[in-house]
């Protein structure tokens, strides 16, 4: 048994402590089964790597038939310097922490997060693509399960127990016997300081959660548990929305009364195979988008938070560049950021073996002029060579009732061939009604080739090459732009400093890009930029770069409130500084701040985010940005602003208020949303939902004149649910 070691397929799994005896979840740990639990061997993973512990920690981990339990022990000398920011389910990220990062498929590639904070809050997330962190999924914060957590403070310090379900846990049993990955580790977040098991160097951006370097761990006698789960809601309330009246010379508000009934089921057909169904699917809940301001001629991407699509989300994962891919959920039941009814669907993902599953179908409804639409996608991935590696397909489908329809097929490939170097493979073949006659395979297909070091001790690299066809058009996926040849590189050094330096590390670093059009090999878009970073002891971040970009546009485009880009080519330059403080105090901020060429002209732009967090109960939030345009040989400027402004309050770890205000002005317009949540318990929670979106330039130069409030709506929704 190699206890405290890390990573790698030669390791022997470490035997977890099955309990003797009854455990009393109130937070103490001081039953008698617990004395027969050994401690865990921690390390300081952070700031500086195997240095001596400001605070003494105990945690233990052990199991019965039927949950896994996390004992935690965090002594501190200073129990009235203990952080404790936040009340809100999931929001706890600045807190002092106790947690468990558990490989419960054993995939070195996927993984769920526990976590709670001295008061008592649970956050839970999924990672996927071994916490490489190069898209929203491969973290997801807006994943949820079962499980429960006690907590008490004193005057020694604060004291935890965790208590997981194995039936929320998706894993694999031999008769009763099973390997996991496992983490777990201590914050100290006024200290900045991590303390750890089993042994990871930091080595990776976020090493302490990557499932690959996790400690195997077995449990014997634990058997798949198929509970269901069966979530029926209600739901009720108003739409309002304003709309030119017959004559076109003024509005009227229209309100139509909502009230739906819906729900969801969850099965687990076996320990790590989960059906999902879903009837009347319905998101009110969900928090809008924050708005983005677009300064490119290509589209914007929004990531997806609806709940029903966060279930082993990084198994349909198959990116194809940047943000692209070949599918993204927001696709489905959303139409130019509006909702279009969906009828329902299922889902079933798991692992059968050493092979990842994931089926999705989806039917929406007809609205609005737009069709009703059938999706499908399957997701297959299996691992080969070493623990690793995988090869894997994904297809995805689109029907609409108007005889429309758009089928994806891809392949994958990712090896590591030795050390932490990686390579990537991809093909995808697009078909559709509007394809053109003569198109060939080339011409609706994508190939993506990536060699990288997944290392960030000293040197790391990758180069991407990516081709898409002039009629590559993936239904359910995103996609900015195509029919280009894509060469993206970038290179660093990053070193981690000792023991009497105020930095934690510093990277030097260059990243470059190169878009050539297909037709004519000739460059559409380049950028190169260096770059250097700080990272502070203390938890802070600074970084400095040059950014130096060339634009070739055969067109002219329009770009924020209409101002004109003249077609041409355009080399501009910016400077940009950006910063990050420390989470560990009640009020921190990050922002940052570039200026230089754009286009034919020039922009300054600033971000500030600053927060304020006087007490768990409280927290308030200014998200801001400015971008200051000016073409001066034209005559033409902009000052473009969005404003986001939140306000959590918490009254206790069941009721919640969050409030998000919104302001655009290259659109001239405004939201409010504000969500009252009770959560009685896992599964059953009542939602008060209210939404209001307002004109704030209602002076146009010919009438009628645009109303201040656009639409609003005000939704109550209750969910239960039951488990048998």
């Amino acid at each position: 048994m190699l206890l405290g070691t890390t990573g790698g397929e030669a390791q022997d799994p470490m035997p977890l402590t099955r309990l003797s005896g009854p455990i009393i979840l109130d937070g103490l740990s001081d039953e008698a089964a617990w004395q027969d639990v050994p401690v865990l061997p921690l390390i300081v993973y952070q700031p500086t790597f195997g240095e001596a512990p400001t605070q003494r920690t105990e945690i233990r981990v052990a199991y019965d038939d039927d949950y896994l339990y996390v004992a935690g022990r965090m002594y501190d000398s200073r129990p009235d310097q203990i952080r404790t920011f936040s009340l809100n389910r999931d929001g706890a990220f600045s807190d002092d922490l106790m947690a468990i990062v558990l490989d419960t498929y054993n995939d070195y590639e996927t993984a769920v997060w526990f976590t709670t904070n001295p008061a008592g809050v649970r956050s839970d997330r999924a990672i996927s693509n071994d916490a490489q962190i190069t898209s929203f999924r491969d973290l997801n914060s807006d994943w949820n399960t079962h499980w429960d957590v006690a907590v008490q403070k004193n005057g020694e310090g604060w004291f935890a127990e965790m208590r997981i379900p194995f039936s929320s846990l998706g894993f694999q049993d031999d008769d009763g016997h099973v390997v996991m990955g496992m983490s777990a580790y201590r914050w100290i977040t006024r200290r900045s300081e991590r303390h750890l098991f089993p042994a990871i160097p930091p080595d990776w951006r976020m090493g302490f959660a990557k499932p690959s370097q996790g400690q195997r761990v077995s449990f014997e006698g634990v058997y798949s548990k198929k509970p269901v789960y069966i979530t029926p809601y209600g739901l009720g309330g108003m739409n309002r929305e304003a709309e030119l009246d017959s004559t076109s010379t003024g509005y009227i508000s229209n309100s139509d009364p909502t009230t739906e009934i819906g729900g969801d089921l969850k099965y687990n057909i076996t320990s790590n195979l989960t059906l999902d169904l879903t009837v009347n699917t319905d998101f009110a809940q969900v928090e809008v988008d924050a708005q983005q301001v677009n300064l490119t001629r290509f589209s914007l991407f929004f990531p997806e938070k609806r709940q029903f699509f966060q279930e082993r989300n990084g198994l349909f994962e198959f990116n194809t560049g940047g943000q692209n891919r070949l599918f993204h959920s927001r696709q489905i039941g959303l139409n130019d950021g509006e909702p279009v009814r969906i009828y329902g669907g299922a889902r079933v993902v798991g692992r059968v073996g050493t092979m990842d599953l994931g089926v999705l179908n989806m039917q929406t409804a007809s609205e609005r002029g737009i069709p009703a639409e059938n999706f499908g996608v399957v997701r297959l991935r299996q691992r080969v060579f070493n623990p690793y590696s995988n090869i894997g397909g994904m297809a995805t489908t689109r029907f609409g009732s108007d005889g429309s329809y758009n089928v994806a097929v891809g392949f994958d490939a990712v090896v590591r061939p030795f050390g932490d170097e990686y390579a990537t493979l991809k093909w995808v073949s697009t078909f559709d009604d509007d394809r053109a006659p003569g198109a060939t395979l080339g011409d609706g297909g994508l190939f993506l080739a990536r060699w990288e070091r997944r290392n960030n001790n000293g040197f790391s690299y990758f180069a991407d090459y990516v081709r898409s066809g002039v009629a590559y058009d993936p239904g359910v996926g995103f996609v900015r732009r195509s029919d280009f040849s894509f060469f993206d590189n970038q290179l660093s050094y990053q070193w981690f400093m000792g023991v009497d330096s105020p930095f934690r590390s510093i990277t030097l670093g260059n990243l470059g890009q190169t878009f050539l059009r297909n037709a004519d090999k000739s460059v559409e878009s380049a950028s190169i930029e260096p770059s250097f970073q700080f990272e502070f002891k203390t938890g802070g971040n600074l970084s400095f770069s040059m950014l130096n970009s060339y634009e070739s546009a055969l067109d002219s485009f329009d770009i924020l409130g209409g101002i004109p880009i003249p077609s041409g080519e355009y080399w501009f330059h910016e400077a940009l500084v950006n910063f990050r403080m420390s989470g560990g105090s009640a009020l921190r901020a990050e922002g940052g701040a570039s200026t230089g060429s754009f286009y034919d002209g020039w922009r300054t732009s600033v971000r500030a985010g600053p927060t304020w967090i006087p007490s768990p109960h409280f927290e308030v939030g200014i998200d801001y940005q400015l971008n200051m345009i000016r073409f001066s040989d034209r005559n033409e400027s902009l000052d473009a602003h969005l404003v986001g402004f939140r306000v959590n309050t918490a009254f206790d770890k069941h009721l919640s208020i969050n409030t998000f205000v919104q302001y655009n002005s290259a659109e001239d317009d405004a939201n409010i949303n504000a969500r009252l949540r009770y959560h009685f318990r896992e599964g059953n929670d009542l939602w008060i939902v209210y939404t209001e979106g307002f004109n704030t330039d209602r002076d146009q130069l010919s009438p009628p004149r645009l109303p201040l409030s656009q639409n609003r709506v005000f939704l109550i929704k209750y969910t239960y649910t039951f488990i048998g």
